[in-house]
Formats: C-alpha cells, sequence, structure tokens
C-alpha cells in the first residue's frame, strides 16, 4: 500500500444515508489511515443526523449553510467555518437550520468507528448498512 493518496472528490462513491442526507467518505482504514476517519456529509433543508455518539473524538466543520448541533443536551446554532470537538461518549446530532443545503466535513479520532444511537442505544459500525441518517427499528 502507498504512503499517500490523493483523493478526487468528484470520483468518489456518495452514499444515501437516509432522509435525504448524503455522505462521502475522505480518509478510512481501506486507503491504510490508522487513527483517522473523515469525510463529507450534505443535508438538504430540514435534514438531520439522528441523536447518537461515538466510541472516539469527532470534529465537524460546518463547510456551507445554517446548521444547529445539540451537543449533551443543548443547541447551538452554527454557520460557514464554525467548528466542534465533541469527545467520545458525548450525545450530539446535526440538522440543517436553513433553507439551503447545509455541508460538514468531520473527522473521527480512529478507523474503528461505532456510532450508538441514543433513542434505541443500538451500536453499528461507522459505514455500515445500519449507519443511517436516521434511528431503524429491528
Amino acid at each position: 500500500m502507498s504512503n499517500y493518496q490523493i483523493l478526487r472528490f468528484q470520483e468518489l462513491p456518495v452514499r444515501d444515508r437516509g432522509s435525504g442526507v448524503q455522505a462521502t467518505m475522505l480518509v478510512h482504514q481501506g486507503l491504510g489511515a490508522t487513527g483517522l476517519t473523515s469525510g463529507i456529509t450534505r443535508f438538504p433543508p430540514g435534514g438531520q443526523i439522528a441523536l447518537h455518539y461515538h466510541n472516539c473524538d469527532e470534529t465537524v466543520v460546518i463547510l456551507e449553510g445554517e446548521a444547529i448541533a445539540e451537543v449533551d443536551g443543548t443547541r447551538y446554532p452554527l454557520t460557514r467555518w464554525d467548528t466542534t470537538f465533541v469527545k467520545a461518549g458525548v450525545p450530539h446530532c446535526f440538522m440543517n437550520a436553513g433553507d439551503q443545503p447545509m455541508a460538514i466535513l468531520w473527522t473521527y479520532t480512529s478507523s474503528q468507528v461505532t456510532r450508538t444511537f441514543v433513542e434505541t442505544g443500538q451500536t453499528v459500525q461507522h459505514w455500515s448498512p445500519g449507519d443511517r441518517a436516521v434511528v431503524t427499528r429491528e
């Protein structure tokens, strides 16, 4: 495996996460990354990710649009370039607060990321079929 990768965003697959939310994986274990996973998620107006937490720290940068970040029970309005840092185990979610698309850049401090949905307690592997924007019931 190479010691570096050049990623052409327009050539990367886009994953539908449900309710119009779409994500593109950037850096991940499949490229040889250890201790890092990143990507971009786009939200249509009204789109959001269900309240959840991870097994690792996460930072999110708002790339475009207006967002609401709910972190540990408090909601924060965010605009372009605003950044969050959330420690492992802290419940959080992001939602599009505007009438235009919203996009975030996310980075996790692990290449083995899990997402636990607060509503159900269900834990899924990041990027697995169960890793959706909305809570799915079994």
